[in-house]
């Protein structure tokens, strides 16, 4: 990392990032103002009712696990340790988050276990930016 080098989030429409460091920080959505459904990062219209009528939201940093896989292949581009375990988390207000659960056996991982938001470093960006990656871990 040089010293001109900050840590930025991977998507900023899905993870805002509260302190320097990158430990720190918080999913996003779109709640339709309409209906009230919630949405995991920014859409164009609501997919339960069609409104328009939207606005952004901070989501809950905590969830259940729904479903889980242990991948052995990795995908093309994939830069982590390999196998892992890949989870779907559905958080309080709705919206299911794919990705991968860490610190965690893969044996003693079960759906319906409560799980938290774990902000990890993925990588660099081509200038060299810390990018931050959401991931869960077992609370």
């Amino acid at each position: 990392m040089n010293k001109n080098s900050r840590h930025v989030p991977v998507d900023p429409t899905r993870l805002q990032l509260f302190d320097l460091e990158g430990a720190e920080g918080s999913l996003l959505g779109t709640q339709c103002t309409s209906c009230g459904e919630h949405f995991f990062g920014s859409v164009v219209f609501c997919q339960h009712c069609t409104s328009t009528q939207l606005e952004p939201v901070p989501l809950s940093n905590i969830g259940t696990l729904y479903s889980y896989t242990i991948v052995r292949a990795a995908p093309s581009g994939w830069k982590g340790d390999v196998p892992y375990a890949l989870g779907q988390v559905e958080l309080p207000e709705g919206p299911h988050i794919i990705s991968e659960v860490i610190a965690c056996p893969f044996d003693q991982l079960f759906v319906g276990m409560k799980v938290v938001l774990a902000l990890v470093v993925g990588g660099e960006d081509l200038e060299g930016n810390q990018v931050v990656v959401y991931k869960w871990r077992p609370v």
